[in-house]
């Protein structure tokens, strides 16, 4: 068994395809493919559910790639390890962020890229519940979240403010010549909402539902991008978080704020307590709560 058959494993839960995964790893099919053979013949274990195509993992495929993942942090770690040692801050950050708050991502990438251009990082949006899990299973390094379901005994966290919310529309298309909105100026206006489930989404209808108003939601879609790229053609204006950056994607996207318009639930960054953790995350933490202490709260 070598480190390299543990990332084609991983490769393929990521793709769920024999190709995909070949082209992710910088090999061939046939060779991912015996290489995952050459595993499950040294475990004694089938791990893969194969037919035409590639159709899961097996049960103890499963626990297996749990393993798997905890070895390859492990490896990551130790070579971040010897990378501080060195006083460098090399390889992969791995972080996970809702994908609507009033908290701006590039904020702590920027000057984390500044100060470390060695530095590379995998951004994933995903729900606060998937962030949860996803660093509970080791499979991110740092996430930012809603705080609300947060274990503080399991995470370090940094809170990062409140978010509050304004309409986001294309000048082109809608005009609001006043500098604040009332929750009612939003009856009857095409609304694109993100899709249900989301956290936003929830605390957003809980808003519209408490004030006795029905959105007239003209799209839903799990990407804000899509929803930003449905705003600029003038299919619909959308509730988004104040100073995410979103209005400055366009010259003719503007966000009026909306009217005692907040998500109860602050947001933050998350660091797992329990090992392993990589030196990576333990010193982007680090460089995170310097530089947002310096930035006053919502």
């Amino acid at each position: 068994m070598d480190i390299k058959q543990l990332k084609f494993l991983i490769a393929l839960d990521q793709t769920r395809h024999f190709g995909q995964a070949a082209v992710l790893c910088h090999i061939t099919q046939p060779t991912l493919s015996m290489r995952l053979r050459n595993l499950e013949e040294e475990l004694n274990l089938v791990l893969v559910k194969r037919g035409q195509r590639f159709e899961g993992f097996t049960e103890a495929g499963e626990r297996i790639l749990a393993w798997a993942r905890t070895l390859l942090a492990a490896h990551d770690g130790l070579q971040a390890e010897a990378a501080s040692c060195r006083g460098q801050v090399v390889g992969s950050l791995r972080l996970g962020t809702v994908p609507l708050s009033s908290f701006n991502p590039m904020h702590l990438l920027a000057p984390l890229r500044e100060k470390y251009p060695e530095l590379h990082f995998q951004l994933s949006s995903l729900s606060s519940e998937q962030i949860i899990d996803g660093l509970s299973r080791n499979q991110l390094d740092l996430g930012i979240c809603y705080l609300d379901q947060v274990d503080a005994s399991v995470f370090d966290v940094i809170e990062l403010g409140t978010t509050t919310m304004g309409l986001l529309h294309d000048t082109r298309h809608f005009r609001f010549e006043a500098s604040s909105l009332p929750w009612q100026a939003l009856a009857g206006l095409p609304l694109g909402l993100l899709s249900k489930g989301m956290h936003y989404r929830q605390s957003l209808d809980l808003s519209l539902r408490t004030r006795g108003l029905d959105p007239n939601a003209v799209l839903e879609s799990d990407s804000s991008f899509q929803l930003v790229q449905a705003i600029s053609a003038g299919i619909c204006c959308a509730v988004m978080p104040l100073d995410c950056g979103m209005e400055d994607l366009s010259e003719h996207l503007r966000i009026v704020p909306i009217e005692e318009a907040s998500i109860h639930s602050p947001i933050g960054l998350l660091l797992r307590r329990s090992e392993p953790r990589s030196g990576i995350a333990e010193q982007c933490f680090t460089e995170a709560r310097a530089l947002f202490a310096q930035i006053p709260q919502a």
